[in-house]
């Protein structure tokens, strides 16, 4: 009976998704100010970003769904559709432009970074790198209590894949980072995969064959149309809780506060047996949390936030990948071109990539070759894990100011080890016959790189030297991840531990960063959990419904 359940969904999605193709999904979105001020759902889901769209489009199929997105739509920004355009992204991030689809904060470690702030989230303001999760991220799923079905796991990315990703072609550079990277002995070449895969290899990317981007949001033409919501610029500012009568069961979700861009309050109410699902990020589900009275007492009492649950952990346990290198300036101009091919060490502990951008009138260029040439040439690790971990909590009670962050880079001096590991290997990757052709007359004779920032450490067995260029160069690889735990906040099916009907499923649930970039594993967990939602709320009810008739 299970087996004939399990067939009589898979087809009845297939079908669904097959009859869909005629229209697109623009056809659910609407800005917030055109929709009631109350109205009822199986599901809403804060956040449209690359767990919320994947998501929403698998529940959509059977259930009447919400999204609650806080930026505009991506098709918006023509900055978010070419990989020329993330320069300017987190440039305009960086510097505060109104309306910009990406939202700067700075950690208390002094690292600046973004966060996505429009549909498809960080899928649509990113690098466009697609990698399977390694592993050791499933591993330690596992040790907190998930039990995965790989087979689905599988299914799921192959459903993502199917729609927004493609094979990369490589530049000069690229391709001579791809060669240096053998030579320092980052073996095997695996050639084109998506897996994560020990050695040198081709990754897949969310950027077309015309260079056009893929993001999550475009996971939304698997939806059931006539089913789904999609509300842009809505700002939710408070999960509704409610209690039982006597206070003996938990407390229980029963909507969402959003405000529109007038400012207007309206109130989405669950009907059912429906669930708030928040899917707002690694800074947003947690924030939300706090605001909603769910997390450390001592935290919420400054702001003078009623405490609705206990919860110690809400906000903790927040990690950042380093992301440390080096840059050149080329001697030819180079298209703007984003990380194709990675370096996996054999251990998984660091991941080496590349790319280049086009940057006019840096006082660096102009000074050391002739103004036609504005390209920067980068070579950069990813500290993988990370072991070390920090925390956030409230800046205000305002939902619109950025929480407080606390990433802790380098506390744990395991993560300094691997990022010194990398740096040698780097070191060796530049002293490759494969980069001659990136390197400048020297003053005193011979062929040497052009350096914009820190330069590379002449002698790569100093671990003192590349520690200190570790700390030189570092940066964010903006795969930050935690705060609310599987195991700690959430359970193992990412319910909120001690409410009922409400759930967390994004990177904040993630205890390590998935693979070389997370935003294939965060879109598979998206499908993953919501065909596992589809299986125990729908084909139960159709079934009991099915044996009344």
């Amino acid at each position: 009976m299970y087996a004939m359940r399990e067939a009589q969904l898979d087809f009845t999605w297939g079908r669904h998704e097959a009859t869909r193709g005629r229209r697109h999904y623009n056809e659910c979105l609407i800005d917030a100010t055109l929709l009631p001020n109350t109205s009822t759902y199986d599901f809403i889901i804060v956040g449209g970003g690359t767990a919320g769209c994947p998501l929403a489009a698998t529940l959509s199929q059977h259930f009447k769904v919400l999204v609650l997105e806080s930026g505009g739509n991506n098709q918006d920004y023509p900055q978010t559709a070419t990989q020329d355009g993330f320069p300017q992204i987190v440039t305009d991030a960086s510097s505060g432009v109104a309306n910009s689809p990406a939202q700067s904060f700075t950690s208390l470690d002094g690292v600046g970074n973004i966060r996505g702030r429009v549909l498809g989230g960080g899928s649509s303001v990113n690098c466009g790198f697609y990698s399977r999760a390694q592993p050791a991220f499933f591993e330690a799923g596992a040790a907190a209590g998930i039990v995965w079905d790989m087979g689905l796991v599988n299914a799921s990315y192959e459903w993502v894949e199917k729609k927004v990703v493609h094979r990369p072609e490589l530049d000069s550079w690229q391709t001579a980072i791809g060669g240096a990277l053998l030579e320092a002995n980052v073996r095997p070449f695996n050639g084109f995969s998506v897996e994560h895969l020990e050695g040198t290899k081709i990754s897949g990317t969310t950027f077309g064959p015309d260079g056009r981007r893929h993001s999550a949001a475009e996971l939304l033409g698997y939806a059931k149309l006539t089913n789904l919501v999609v509300a842009l610029r809505a700002t939710v500012e408070k999960i509704l809780l409610d209690f039982h009568p006597g206070g003996l069961k938990k407390p229980f979700a029963k909507g969402v506060m959003y405000r529109d861009s007038l400012e207007r309050p309206h109130y989405a109410f669950l009907r059912g047996q429906g669930e708030v699902i928040l899917s707002a990020g690694a800074l947003g589900s947690p924030h939300l949390l706090l605001l909603s009275g769910i997390g450390p007492p001592n935290l919420l009492h400054p702001w003078h936030i009623p405490l609705a649950v206990s919860h110690p952990f809400v906000g903790q346990f927040l990690a950042d990948n380093p992301q440390a290198g080096v840059a050149i300036i080329s001697p030819f101009r180079l298209p703007t071109y984003l990380s194709k091919v990675v370096g996996i060490s054999n251990s998984s502990s660091f991941y080496i990539e590349a790319s280049t951008k086009n940057t006019p009138h840096h006082p660096q260029i102009s000074a050391a070759s002739p103004s036609l040439n504005h390209t920067i040439a980068e070579l950069f690790e990813k500290v993988a894990g990370p072991v070390s971990t920090g925390s956030l909590w409230l800046a205000s009670a305002d939902v619109q100011d950025n929480p407080v962050v606390r990433f802790n880079y380098f506390a744990s001096p395991v993560d300094m080890g691997r990022c010194i590991e990398g740096m040698r290997t780097m070191a060796k990757v530049l002293k490759s016959p494969k980069l001659e052709g990136f390197k400048f007359p020297g003053a005193l004779g011979g062929m040497e790189f052009r350096y914009v920032g820190p330069e590379m450490v002449r002698d790569e067995e100093d671990d003192l030297q590349l520690e200190g260029l570790c700390w030189q160069s570092l940066s964010t690889f903006w795969h930050y991840h935690g705060g609310c735990l599987v195991g700690k906040v959430v359970d193992s099916k990412y319910r909120v531990i001690g409410v009922d009907s409400l759930r967390v499923v994004d990177g904040s649930t993630f205890a390590v960063s998935p693979g070389t970039n997370p935003q294939a594993t965060v879109m598979m967990l998206g499908r993953y959990v919501g065909y596992q939602l589809t299986k125990e709320k729908w084909m139960p009810n159709r079934f009991a419904a099915g044996k009344k008739r």
